[in-house]
């Protein structure tokens, strides 16, 4: 078992390991050649020129200014110097929003551990239950729960604890809930112009013998909203034409490499091999044959968009409907337009750069297959997860290795041999698995059909954070795979359950300790050295770089990966409010995470990541209501925990914590949560009122026109927009049908079910 002295030189190495990785970063940030690695945000803003222009030669690659070494850690006071309101005018409500999630952990965190190691630790420390007992136990276990005797009176203590913890939790929760929903309305009404203010995606468009989907949906909205309705633009399945123009910007950036190469030594012309890998295969000339693919791509896109624009069927039954003000368009997105409701399907636009596009050629009577199907495979895939890992695990048995590879026995009974393959083994195996975890639920969520990046992203992070709960929490402290504990839940009462899990729990204290050390501190310090992106963009530039746009191209400021940062967040809050009260020795270090994490994301979203779009905090309901759940889970554990120490007396009492919990989440949903699904019609009002009194003669078509069209017709070399502008060239002035019904008889359409004019 680990004393606390193991623990203290644990945390001297993640604290000296952190110390380095700050140190390089701080080195590695300031040297020129660097500077649009840990400076990007600031190129792309154009606020930043590069200082490889100016100076002495050697002074452009590395930094000779020897003050500024001594200063290596001054970016820690400078990240905390820009106001929030300044924070949200330069990254966005999403990333500020975001680093109040690391606010909240202190916020809820400090007040509590100062409770506990005042109060709940003396309680603990000062019994000898242990001491008189034959379980073998370690100085940490003497810091909780653990070390109260059966029936002891002791246990009021933890209960008024878990009480104090709940109400101070759920106070923080209302206010921050409070705080966010008034940043997200103020945000809302201030934000400057954006076509999703003025747009509505209608789905489920239905099927009419006489109107194409375009006409349909032009009729249908000039007759039932003929006073705001403004202009359209169908959805067309372009996911062939999108594969076409990617293979090609593939095959030009290799034609571009290939050229430069030749470019810097035109003694011989660079071939290739055209196989596998180009490891196999004919060898030709690289140059002519990237030439001749560009060629044909162009060829193949070109017969790809002409299809598209003139076949009907490349046509999907979706629109996105524009609207001359905002209050027409928030009218529109939130309520049910036919009294069939199942077809004219409408919801909020995303942002432009928010569209996932693939996804808009998905069927909509298709999605609830879909999302069936990915929910099975997601409940075999958490289940299933650890079988493989036990596999690979498998291998750093010792005895295993010896019997597969008998001549290497020697080396392998080295004390220094032997410790590697068990102690590094499992751990870089479960690692590696855990590394492709995220992008097989991206993929889940894709194949679901999800239409923005930013549902991808919370649908992915809420199964990211049900997996680490089963697999990390309860796998850690339940021992055996998960579908063991599974088959062990399914055949026990569910009385049981808690009691299982509550009695493992202060026994995992010191592994969890480790987990926060190695994966949080450790791995916040190396997030801010970007070891990754600095090592690829220097291949970039001494391979592929030939201009200044080459350079920019280069840079790859990388986002916010809120479909894993969140739920790995979210996991310390678990682990936070389920040992305040039966071992609060892991609190300090949760601490730590928060307060290093902060700074370090906040540096971050400053200077280095570029938001790919912005849903206005539309997830923070995801994270209210995770930590909910985490303070649930708590009261359960608590509960079975008592009850294996004989002190029902105390049950009662518990059983009120999740009711009054689970009331309080239900508050907060209806107070606060409609501000991230409703747009107010008071506020879409006042925001029209004040733009036409700003700009009366402002033309929203045109800045609406080329809004919502498929990347693949904008601009470029690939992109022939006159074809589906076409289709916004509409004449509102008159409702005019091609169906036949609509001229001989007043009677609505059975399949649109409007009423005629």
């Amino acid at each position: 078992m680990a004393s606390l002295s193991d623990i203290g030189v644990a945390a001297a190495i993640n604290i000296l390991s952190a110390f380095v990785f700050f140190l390089a970063f701080a080195i590695l940030r300031i040297q020129p050649v660097n500077d649009r690695v840990y400076f990007p945000k600031w190129y792309l803003k154009g606020l930043r020129s590069s200082p490889l222009h100016t100076g002495a030669f050697v002074s452009k690659f590395v930094n000779l200014d020897f003050r500024s070494y001594m200063r290596f850690l001054n970016w820690m006071p400078v990240a905390l110097q820009m106001p929030e309101p300044e924070l949200i005018d330069h990254a966005g409500l999403d990333s500020a929003v975001y680093l109040r999630i690391y606010l909240l952990g202190l916020k809820i965190f400090v007040p509590i551990a100062f409770l506990a190691f005042v109060i709940t630790v003396p309680v603990n420390w000062t019994n000898g239950t242990l001491e008189h007992s034959n379980l073998i136990y370690s100085d940490i276990d003497k810091l909780s729960i653990s070390n109260i005797p059966i029936g002891s009176d002791r246990f009021w203590t933890h209960l008024v604890m878990a009480y104090t913890f709940t109400f101070w939790t759920c106070y923080v929760l209302k206010r921050e809930y409070e705080i966010v929903a008034t940043m997200r309305l103020h945000f809302l009404a201030s934000e400057r112009r954006r076509p999703d203010q003025f747009t509505v995606l209608v789905r489920n468009v239905p099927p009419d013998p006489d109107e194409s989907v375009s006409e349909l949906v032009e009729h249908f909205f000039m007759v039932n909203h003929p006073d705001h309705y403004l202009s359209h633009q169908v959805v067309c399945n372009a996911n062939k034409l999108s594969d076409l123009v990617n293979e090609k910007k593939k095959k030009q950036n290799w034609l571009d490499f290939y050229e430069r190469k030749y470019f810097r030594n035109q003694s011989s012309r660079p071939s290739m091999k055209t196989g596998f890998l180009g490891i196999c295969g004919s060898r030709v000339d690289a140059i002519d044959f990237f030439t001749s693919e560009v060629e044909r791509l162009s060829r193949e896109i070109d017969s790809e968009r002409d299809k598209i624009v003139n076949n009907p069927k490349s046509v999907m039954p979706a629109a996105f409907v524009s609207f001359k003000t905002r209050w027409g368009a928030a009218v529109c997105a939130q309520t049910q337009l036919s009294r069939n409701p199942t077809i004219w399907l409408t919801e909020w636009a995303p942002e432009p750069r928010d569209v996932y596009w693939d996804n808009l050629a998905i069927p909509f009577v298709s999605l609830t297959i879909r999302r069936l199907i990915v929910a099975v495979a997601f409940f075999f895939l958490t289940f299933f997860f650890m079988i493989p890992i036990a596999f690979v695990q498998s291998l750093a048995n010792i005895e295993g290795i010896e019997k597969a590879v008998p001549f290497l026995k020697p080396i392998i009974e080295m004390k220094a041999t032997k410790s590697l393959i068990q102690g590094f083994l499992p751990g870089i195996a479960l690692k590696i698995f855990l590394r492709f975890l995220p992008s097989i639920l991206m993929l889940m969520s894709k194949f679901e059909g999800f239409i923005s990046l930013s549902a991808l992203e919370r649908r992915s992070a809420t199964r990211y954070y049900i997996f680490q709960f089963i697999n990390v929490f309860l796998g850690s402290i339940i021992t055996g795979t998960a579908f063991q504990q599974l088959d062990n839940f399914l055949h026990q009462s569910a009385n049981d359950i808690p009691k299982t899990i509550g009695v493992s729990i202060p026994m995992k204290a010191t592994f969890f300790i480790t987990y926060i050390m190695v994966d949080g501190w450790a791995g916040v310090a190396g997030e801010i050295l970007r070891l990754k992106p600095l090592i690829i963009y220097h291949l970039k530039i001494f391979f592929l770089v030939k201009t200044e746009k080459d350079r920019e191209e280069a840079t790859d400021p990388g986002t916010l990966d809120f479909n894993t940062g969140e739920p790995q967040i979210q996991l310390y809050f678990l682990l936070g409010i389920i040992y305040a009260v039966g071992s609060p020795i892991l609190l300090p270090f949760i601490i730590v995470f928060f307060g290093l994490a902060y700074i370090v994301y906040r540096h971050q979203i400053i200077n280095v990541y570029n938001q790919e779009y912005e849903s206005a905090a539309a997830f923070w309901p995801d994270v209210h209501g995770r930590i909910i759940v985490a303070l649930v889970v708590s009261q359960l554990l608590l509960m079975g925990l008592l009850s294996t120490k004989k002190a029902a007396q105390s049950t009662p009492l518990l059983i009120t914590l999740p009711v009054l919990t689970i009331w309080f989440h239900r508050f907060c949903k209806g107070r606060y949560e409609p501000a991230f699904l409703i747009n107010p019609l008071q506020e879409a009002m006042m925001k029209d009122t004040l733009e036409r009194a700003r700009e009366p003669n402002l033309n929203l078509k045109g800045f609406l026109q080329n809004a919502y069209i498929h990347p693949v017709f904008k601009g470029g070399d690939d992109s022939d927009s006159d074809a589906t502008t076409e289709e916004l060239n509409l004449k509102p002035a008159l409702v005019a049908t091609k169906r036949q019904s609509r001229r001989n008889t007043p009677l609505p359409s059975k399949h649109s079910g409007s009423l005629s004019p």
